[in-house]
């Protein structure tokens, strides 16, 4: 029997970056009480995504390019992650990073660690008086859990035939996990699936993802998560 096709969709602030590189971001360069007031909203669901960064990055004050750009290079990922993308190659898994941070640090990580990866982010524009102003390009009027609707780049970069799977850590990642057949998770997101009983994976590295995904590939037959099925032809009913 043919094996389906598989798309993996992988977040990526704490979960291939070691650290939060966006809350670290506006922190460093903006004003963290601000910041952390905004958070604790959003978190609590009284303002949107969009809301939360935006506020953020108004705080932001004597930013330049060469500074953002120390601030990146000083700023690690997950070691074994480079291993899983080979992995992901030798298998013919294709790799979508799905991140509600922002382009300009991941394209440029990505960069030093010499890897070519399709991802999906919000944008950021740098202001000649040292301020910035937040770019939504990818967001949705009716999903306010992520600024970049990490929900419809799964729908349309994915077939209902296909086996679909995401990797994440954090809250921004609890929108997109409903639509998927395999979770992997760790942090927020783990205890989100604990409390809401939804099936997945606990992992603290790209390795342990390695070893579950040899496993998943061996056997006779994939199985698609009849939830994810469901709420992805929910999502079809209500387009016009």
């Amino acid at each position: 029997m043919k094996r389906p096709v598989i798309k993996i969709f992988c977040d990526f602030d704490g979960t291939i970056a070691q650290k939060d590189i966006g809350n670290l971001f506006y922190r460093q360069f903006g004003d963290s009480k601000i910041c952390d007031e905004a958070v604790g909203k959003w978190r609590e669901g009284l303002i949107s995504s969009m809301e939360c960064l935006s506020t953020e990055c108004q705080t932001i004050r004597d930013i330049t390019l060469q500074k953002m750009y120390e601030f990146i290079d000083a700023q690690e990922i997950d070691v074994t992650f480079i291993d899983f993308v080979k992995f992901c190659e030798e298998n013919q898994l294709e790799i979508f990073i799905l991140s509600d941070g922002i382009d300009i640090y991941i394209d440029r990580i990505l960069k030093n660690h010499n890897l070519t990866i399709k991802y999906f982010s919000n944008s950021i524009s740098m202001r000649e008086d040292g301020s910035a102003e937040m770019i939504f390009p990818y967001s949705d009027n009716v999903c306010l859990k992520c600024a970049n609707c990490k929900r419809n780049h799964i729908i349309n970069n994915s077939s209902d035939d296909d086996i679909t799977i995401y990797i994440g850590d954090g809250f921004s990642d609890r929108c997109p996990i409903e639509y998927v057949d395999y979770i992997f998770a760790k942090e927020h997101l783990l205890k989100h699936c604990e409390l809401n009983r939804i099936s997945y994976t606990p992992f603290k590295n790209f390795k342990d993802i390695i070893t579950s995904l040899q496993k998943l590939l061996n056997k006779k037959r994939i199985k698609k998560r009849h939830t994810s099925v469901l709420k992805r032809r929910e999502l079809y009913l209500l387009e016009p």
